[in-house]
């Protein structure tokens, strides 16, 4: 274990001095650990912990058993803020210490109910999240904020009619609960959602009124806002997004200036706040995936190839899919252990999750998995924390 030094002082193993602290101050094993909030202070200016420097503090709290989170977050604001910062995943990560887990959402057999489940490293189901606020939606955008789960947007149907949601929400595993962001300038679904650079992109989709939607808006943690960007050139839903060197993508989908799918991709560049087109992109995009900086995804006219696009020369290439007892399976993609990862959409007697290893010796990238899901697999995001 390295020394930590905070002015003249040096202390080694400060997971040690954090136990020590909490078995003579604050028992946060305790099953009355919510009590805790109304008997710890909320005092800003307190110390961490009572006796240490703050940034030696910051490092035995960042050591914690990552099961511990959530108890902890009860002992104080000052804690629980500290828990749910940058500054904490930074120091856990300097130490080795981040985890690799699967956020997956799934459904019922009929397609009714749905729910998030995660899973660890290996694969393994580790738990379920709570229910997400609000009435269910569906068309939502879903991306990864700073190591929290994030939905934005889509559409509840309410008497009949699709109402499109300008409402967001994140989940913070440390505290195991979902909060509410501010809301997005449109409401909108089935759109382009991505996140680069620490913000948050929301392009195209639809409104309430039926209208397709050219507006974009940029989602910025820091100040809790969105603001609206220069508008894509043309309207455009059912499409997606995702970032490459400092640029976002967006493609696939329809746009109202089109006929059929669009193959147009809408480059934008935060530099210059300003976007440009290219025409080699994809069309009706089943699913997709980020992996090593190249983006995999399957249209929907051949489910049976991948199609990967490296944004360094702006070349597609695709990758037959091997049979698995069936030419009819479609696939929704998830990421683990750098792998891609191909979960069925129908519940097939046999059917094995397949797995593509991109760095894999040639004629070897296909592989199956042990992995396996409750039941079809709607999305998928790999989260880091």
């Amino acid at each position: 274990m390295p020394d930590f030094v905070s002015g003249n002082k040096r202390f080694k193993e400060p997971n040690m001095c954090l136990t020590t602290l909490l078995k003579q101050d604050t028992p946060i094993h305790s099953k009355s650990y919510r009590n805790l909030s109304s008997e710890a202070t909320d005092d800003f200016d307190t110390p961490i912990l009572p006796g240490l420097p703050d940034d030696i503090s910051k490092c035995c709290l960042a050591l914690v058993p990552r099961s511990d989170f959530h108890s902890m977050s009860y002992v104080c604001k000052k804690w629980r803020h500290f828990i749910q910062s940058k500054e904490f995943t930074t120091i856990r990560k300097l130490a080795g210490l981040l985890q690799e887990w699967l956020y997956v959402l799934t459904t019922d057999s009929e397609g009714k109910e749905s729910h998030w489940e995660v899973l660890d490293c290996l694969g393994h189901m580790h738990r379920i999240l709570p229910p997400m606020p609000g009435p269910t939606r569906s068309g939502f955008g879903v991306v990864v904020l700073s190591g929290k789960l994030v939905i934005v947007g889509g559409f509840s149907v309410i008497n009949g009619t699709a109402v499109a949601s300008s409402e967001v929400y994140q989940y913070d595993s440390c505290i195991n609960r979902w909060s509410k962001s501010a809301e997005m300038n449109v409401a909108r679904y089935d759109f382009a959602c991505a996140e680069l650079s620490g913000l948050v992109y929301a392009v195209g989709g639809y409104s309430t009124d039926g209208n397709i939607l050219s507006s974009a808006e940029v989602y910025n943690p820091e100040t809790d806002t969105w603001t609206l960007i220069e508008s894509i050139r043309r309207p455009r839903y059912g499409c997606f997004a995702c970032g490459f060197e400092g640029k976002l993508y967006v493609m696939g989908g329809r746009s109202s200036f089109t006929i059929g799918n669009s193959k147009f991709v809408d480059v934008y560049d935060p530099k210059t706040h300003t976007w440009c087109q290219m025409k080699n992109g994809c069309v009706m995009v089943t699913t997709q995936a980020v992996l090593e900086k190249k983006l995999f995804c399957m249209e929907w006219k051949n489910q049976r190839k991948l199609s990967i696009f490296n944004p360094e020369d702006n070349s597609w290439k695709t990758v037959q899919i091997p049979l698995t007892g069936s030419t009819s399976i479609e696939f929704r993609f998830g990421i683990l252990g750098e792998k891609l990862l191909l979960f069925s959409l129908e519940q097939e007697p046999g059917y094995r999750t397949l797995m593509y290893d991109p760095n894999a010796a040639p004629g070897s990238e296909w592989q199956t998995s042990e992995v396996e899901l409750s039941g079809p697999c709607l999305c998928s995001v790999r989260i880091t924390v």
